[in-house]
């Protein structure tokens, strides 16, 4: 049975997996849309390359150049806000929803349609918005299906019994590239350093959050939303060799697990499986080749950000929402070189703590968590001038 296909998201890392995996199963897929950001020359070798009906830019500066990338082709195409609700309207069974950061919240809202199923990439989805965006997706039937390795790990995992008698579900952390470094050679660690990460090919904003361990922490409320764990049953391992992804241990002391070799193709093709798993000519993971699988327990010290996304989720109300918005603009402000790696965390607490004791409750709506998110963003920017005048010194 063939199924129709949006991909937004499509030049990005998650995008190109994708496109792998439907490559190796032309015969399964059509591509109805696909929707990049900017890059009008690889979203159209994408859009040819699947045979895409439509190809949307989100920025409409590039809707020409989109066009003449794609002269020759029946492929339409648009460029701005308008063209990207279109891609997402247009008929299709699976929508796999890979935009990063917070502008993917709106157009994969906008993808919630019955009978749909949305492919997860956007975490901030769930975190800026996942009581709404659930609510929503229940009362549309929308399948809602984890791409995150560790979420389609626990994913597996969680098939093995009730929700009810989970005592600890655990996503794993490959420790980022600072994991065996000191607190104040990381002080010292410029966005370069930052970015290298020592497993996942992944895009610099996400790399960032992994350095700092954010990425877990924006992790935990996503399975917070996904499976309906609270965030005492929830926690997180760091896993250096990353081939186990998630871990549930049951009231009766027994573990499940989901493992794999570290390739987002594996979580893309359970996300779009039908019946039946799609068969990928991966590598197969060889255990005795291994040898060895380490634990530890993540260094909350070195990496506060971590706390400090634990403390917003146990909170609740809007403060994950702020969580993410802070750290957004901080992330930015790293990358530009404006501020320090530890300037991280500290932006982001001083900004939860500004909006913590105004208690606001958990976004109602998307339009609510989008206005939560701008008010926090534009606090999270207040702050930057006065780090960055340090970091200049």
């Amino acid at each position: 049975m063939t199924r129709s296909l949006t991909i937004l998201g499509a030049t990005g890392s998650i995008g190109r997996s994708t496109a792998d995996v439907v490559l190796a199963h032309q015969d399964e897929f059509r591509v109805q849309a696909v929707v990049g950001g900017r890059d009008a020359a690889a979203l159209a070798k994408v859009a040819r390359q699947l045979g895409a009906k439509f190809a949307a830019l989100a920025d409409e500066r590039e809707g020409d150049a989109l066009k003449q990338a794609l002269s020759g082709t029946s492929i339409e195409s648009g460029a701005g806000p308008t063209a990207v609700l279109e891609a997402v309207e247009r008929d299709a069974d699976i929508v796999l929803a890979a935009i990063s950061g917070t502008a993917g919240l709106a157009p994969t809202h906008a993808a919630l349609k019955p009978g749909r199923r949305i492919a997860l990439a956007n975490k901030e989805s769930l975190v800026c918005a996942g009581n709404a965006f659930m609510a929503d997706a229940r009362r549309l039937g929308v399948e809602i299906m984890p791409v995150d390795s560790e979420h389609n790990a626990l994913d597996h995992a969680l098939a093995a019994g009730l929700n009810r008698d989970v005592e600890k579900a655990v996503i794993t952390a490959s420790g980022g590239p600072f994991r065996t470094w000191s607190r104040e050679r990381i002080a010292r660690a410029s966005a370069k350093e930052a970015s290298a990460h020592p497993v996942w090919s992944m895009g610099s904003k996400i790399n960032i959050d992994s350095a700092t361990l954010m990425n877990k922490g924006l992790e935990l409320i996503e399975a917070h939303h996904l499976f309906d764990l609270e965030a005492e049953r929830l926690g997180v391992l760091v896993h250096p060799e990353a081939i186990v992804h998630g871990l549930v241990q049951w009231s009766d002391g027994a573990v499940t697990s989901g493992l794999a070799l570290p390739d987002m193709k594996v979580p893309i093709a359970n996300a779009l499986r039908n019946q039946r798993r799609l068969k990928m000519d991966l590598p197969r993971l060889d255990l005795a080749a291994i040898g060895r699988l380490s634990f530890e327990r993540p260094d909350e010290g070195r990496f506060p950000c971590l706390s400090l996304a634990k403390a917003a989720l146990k909170a609740g109300g809007a403060l994950p929402t702020i969580l993410n918005a802070a750290n957004e603009i901080a992330v930015e402000a790293f990358m530009a070189d404006q501020i320090r790696f530890y300037d991280i965390s500290e932006i982001v607490e001083r900004v939860c703590s500004t909006f913590s004791g105004r208690n606001i409750p958990a976004p109602a709506t998307v339009a609510e968590a989008l206005g939560v998110d701008q008010e926090a963003r534009q606090a999270a920017g207040h702050l930057i001038p006065a780090y960055a005048e340090v970091t200049r010194l």
